[in-house]
């Protein structure tokens, strides 16, 4: 009898053994929340080339902007529970927006992390046709012209979005959001002077900055960035009390096989241990993730936790 029970344990666990050392067997989707271009979508398709040649697969990256990145995420979230659809996701998706819009899935339930791939400063970029060339020379010519200065975002709710109303507090200024399905459409209204400024993720401007076409003013962290050294943070600019970093990490429809999950987080750690892969993310400004999925899964949680205190506090909604 205990021996039947044995052979019938291994008959059933035999599929999902099979499943795991066959994956992938087809195109897997990575889902991008934001347009071709932005720092979502240039790591994302890092991630796909990397994990394509050492899974010996296709990975292909499906650009779905819009809705503060929960499109995607939706999307990723309603898929089979197969492992082949996956999500690069940023605290815009999994942490902001659920406290501010009503969505059809569970952020913490109904995608199951797969691991940090990088955190990244928010910088506080202007655009050519702004003249002040330091954080106290703007906040000058934003007081003295209330709501004139327009600042771009990725979306409502994101990051650069947060990070812009908490400026006009900490800074004691007024400044209008206007929010796109992505950086990179931003990023065309900035250099033509239809906003002035954006709190933009430093994975998502840098190419702008060393190409000369956006001034960086200063970073919304607590220290600089060793991509930016010349950058001061908000606070040594003079305005104190509000900071603001972007995390990218990658995740997979919840309730996909343990054994196809495990396989996933081995592999994102093989590749972010890639030195190219540390000079790419280095080179955005970017601390590439060094923690356990088990460490990430946690903080995943917190940071859901911290942004919902946070949004209810400041009284953040949805316009």
């Amino acid at each position: 009898m205990k021996l039947r029970k044995i052979l019938c344990a291994g008959v059933l666990l035999a599929p999902l053994v099979v499943l795991a050392q066959s994956y992938p067997s087809k195109p897997v989707r990575i889902m991008v929340g934001a347009n071709a271009g932005g720092g979502t979508d240039i790591i994302a398709r890092m991630l796909a080339e990397k994990m394509g040649e050492g899974l010996k697969g296709s990975f292909v990256v499906e650009n779905k902007p819009g809705a503060s990145n929960t499109i995607a995420a939706d999307l990723t979230a309603k898929a089979p529970a197969d492992g082949y659809t996956l999500l690069v996701a940023t605290n815009t998706g999994q942490a902001i927006a659920p406290h501010l819009m009503k969505l059809g899935f569970d952020p913490i339930k109904d995608l199951a992390p797969v691991g940090l791939v990088v955190t990244v400063p928010n910088v506080l970029v202007v655009g050519p046709t702004v003249t002040a060339t330091n954080v106290k020379e703007l906040v000058a010519q934003m007081k003295a012209r209330p709501n004139d200065f327009k600042y771009g975002s990725s979306g409502m709710g994101s990051t650069q979005h947060i990070a812009g109303e908490g400026f006009n507090l900490a800074a004691g200024v007024q400044s209008v959001h206007i929010p796109y399905k992505g950086s990179s459409q931003a990023h065309l209204d900035l250099i033509a002077g239809n906003i002035q400024l954006m709190f933009d993720t430093t994975s998502s401007a840098m190419g702008q900055i060393k190409a000369g076409k956006f001034r960086p003013l200063a970073l919304t962290t607590a220290t600089r960035s060793a991509e930016l050294p010349q950058v001061p943070t908000l606070a040594e600019a003079g305005v104190p009390g509000f900071e603001m970093s972007t995390w990218y990490a990658l995740f997979v429809t919840g309730g996909t096989p343990a054994d196809i999950q495990a396989r996933l987080q081995a592999e994102l750690a093989r590749v972010l241990k890639l030195p190219d892969v540390q000079a790419k993310l280095k080179g955005l400004g970017g601390e590439p993730g060094a923690i356990s999925a088990d460490q990430f899964a946690q903080m995943n949680r917190q940071e859901f936790d911290r942004f919902g205190t946070l949004i209810k506090q400041a009284g953040i909604k949805l316009e």
